[in-house]
């Protein structure tokens, strides 16, 4: 144990000065694909992972190992003692990306390895072109991939929101591609999360598959933002080798700004000007955005993005300068479905966020308990949504292993990395519901020292517990002095004892000089269960109950700037299992799994359209 202390101490002691190491080797980023890679994918289970390991520990047996590349049947159709047990070519097939639990119904609570095919050509160009280079952009499978082409073992990574980025060009042929992706969706005390959650874990290649194709020397990473002091202030990452030494330039049409600079020996060109006087800044209410476009030799690179300018003074939180209140909701990544598969492109985005926009009257979403798809980000760039981002650090994960840290900065470098132009994002949220203790208040540190370092351009926060004392709530938490802004998940009426009449006399001592989120309150209803005289919990009446005292006592928070109620949506929950309320489904959701709104909604809408912009 005092080894596992002293490792961890000098973890947090060197978080600043490693920060660059926490850059991922590839990024890719705003990148179109040359080839999408979803569509129909064989799949072969493997819940003994007999496709890795043979009995007493033994390296697999070659006719168990799903990632060679070997025609089965055409060796089977040959003489002689081989055989083999699996063929991915004449396999089951599901459609990716998308979570297999939602794909095929015996699968809805596989927990394992299983193993994905996918074949294909590739698209004209992408293949052996003199002075190109290809890659392949996963950019999430849940939880720990292992990547095969065409027989070569090419990446591992764990992690199941994040993106990865594996270069292919000296494996991937012009025709005949086979692409094997293990997925082992097992978690356990050193994974982030860990074994047990409040939603569903959701196995699988969750997100798009993309072939990328680029010159030699590229443009791998591009960032550009707005400082207090009125300054664009950005970088630009060449990758290949002539990376040293080059011109590069900066161009936004929109502003008739054109910005040129040089690469110094890494690869790297930094840019800082004063902001153009025309400047529209991104707000919730006029979220302007900008092409910027970046080039440097033969390569070009557009991402759309806004400026602003976020900070705390006291306990304000300040949009470009002024006083702004949090008026949002917490969302998980499920679709509105009745059969939901994690499966989020831009029209369910759209769906979901347009809800917290257009049907609350929201202004801001915490996305909800690990790094969300992209395309939520941009949608969210592009209505007008103020973002909360969190990372997977939940309830409880092994804090004194230095590996377990080591892997949640990394997670939150990959998802810093992935998102550090979204306008939207203001909030980096370190954790979520975690027990006080030394070890975990050190683990959490070194996360927030991590984020400053990488991005001392938005707010730390975290979703902490509260402490009562008769009917005085504290935050008692030495993790609060690391906090930009304070967070607190509060449950009053819902668990424990507390009728809602109770509420009201509830009183929060938190500090006069910091700013408050209510980060999450919720109460459980099945939509369309309704009774209007015992107003009894899993009724929408009951929520609707609960709600209006929660926002009752919550108003009375001299220091309160932010609500995020639990949750928009119904979403799945291993842990739910009432057979006439939840079966699977945690059913604090303002609209139910398929969009029925509750009572509450229209309750939570006109509160917020009845506060200030």
């Amino acid at each position: 144990m005092i080894r596992k202390l002293i490792a961890l101490l000098a973890l947090v002691a060197g978080t600043a000065s490693a920060a660059d190491s926490l850059r991922p080797p590839l990024l890719l980023t705003a990148r179109p694909a040359v080839q999408d890679l979803g569509g129909s994918w064989t799949y072969s289970k493997d819940l003994y992972r007999t496709g890795l390991t043979d009995i007493n520990g033994w390296v697999a047996k070659s006719r168990m190992q799903r990632f060679r590349d070997v025609d089965v049947a055409a060796e089977e159709a040959k003489t002689g003692p081989a055989f083999f047990e699996f063929d991915l070519d004449r396999g089951p097939a599901m459609t990716l990306p998308g979570a297999w639990n939602s794909a095929v119904a015996e699968l809805r609570y596989f927990d394992g390895l299983i193993w994905f095919q996918r074949r294909f050509d590739a698209a004209s160009g992408a293949s052996s072109s003199p002075g190109q280079r290809s890659f392949l952009r996963f950019e999430a499978v849940n939880y720990r991939a292992m990547v095969y082409l065409n027989g070569k073992a090419i990446a591992q990574h764990e992690g199941g929101f994040t993106p990865f980025v594996v270069e292919v060009t000296d494996t991937l042929r012009a025709n005949g591609n086979r692409l094997v992706v293990g997925v082992d969706s097992r978690h356990d005390a050193q994974t982030i999360p860990g074994e047990i959650t409040d939603w569903d874990l959701y196995g699988g290649i969750t997100r798009p598959v993309k072939l990328i194709q680029t010159p030699a020397t590229f443009i791998d990473d591009a960032t550009l933002r707005l400082t207090d002091a009125g300054r664009f202030v950005g970088s630009l990452q060449l990758n290949g080798p002539q990376a040293g030494d080059q011109p590069v330039s900066l161009r936004i049409a929109g502003l008739n700004l054109t910005l040129t600079a040089r690469t110094d020996a890494n690869g790297e060109a930094h840019f800082d000007v004063a902001a153009p006087a025309s400047l529209k800044r991104w707000t919730p209410d006029a979220p302007t955005l900008y092409d910027v476009d970046f080039e440097a030799g033969g390569d070009h690179m557009r991402d759309r993005i806004g400026f602003r300018t976020i900070a705390v003074r006291g306990s304000e939180i300040l949009l470009n300068g002024q006083p702004v209140f949090l008026k949002g909701i917490s969302v998980h990544e499920e679709e509105i479905a009745a059969n939901p598969a994690r499966l989020i492109d831009e029209a369910a985005a759209r769906r979901l966020l347009g809800e917290v926009k257009n049907g609350l009257h929201g202004n801001y979403v915490r996305l909800s308990h690990y790094p969300h798809a992209e395309t939520m980000l941009r949608v969210a760039d592009e209505i007008g949504l103020l973002v909360w981002s969190e990372i997977p650090v939940y309830w409880t994960v092994d804090w004194d292993s230095s590996a377990t840290l080591a892997l949640a900065r990394r997670m939150q470098a990959e998802t810093l990395y992935r998102d550090r132009n979204r306008a939207a994002l203001i909030l980096w949220s370190i954790g979520n519901e975690t027990p006080v203790a030394e070890n975990r208040t050190r683990f959490h540190t070194a996360l927030a020292e991590t984020v400053r370092a990488l991005d001392p351009s938005r707010l730390v926060s975290a979703a902490l517990l509260v402490e009562r004392k008769g009917d005085t709530l504290r935050i008692a938490d030495p993790l609060l002095k690391e906090l930009d802004v304070i967070a607190v998940n509060t449950y009053a009426g819902w668990y424990g004892d507390d009728t809602l009449a109770d509420v009201a006399r509830l009183r929060w001592d938190v500090p006069a000089d910091k700013p408050l989120v209510f980060s999450e309150f919720g109460a459980d209803a099945k939509a369309g269960f309704n009774d209007p005289q015992l107003r009894r919990k899993f009724s929408e009446d009951y929520q609707a109950d609960y709600y209006r005292a929660t926002l009752a006592m919550a108003a009375k928070v001299p220091t309160l700037r932010g609500l995020s109620p639990w949750v928009l949506k119904d979403f799945r929950s291993p842990r739910r299992e009432h057979p006439v309320f939840q079966n699977g489904w945690n059913r604090k959701g303002l609209i139910s799994e398929t969009g029925q709104r509750k009572l509450a909604f229209d309750l939570l809408a006109d509160h917020y359209q009845a506060l200030p912009h």
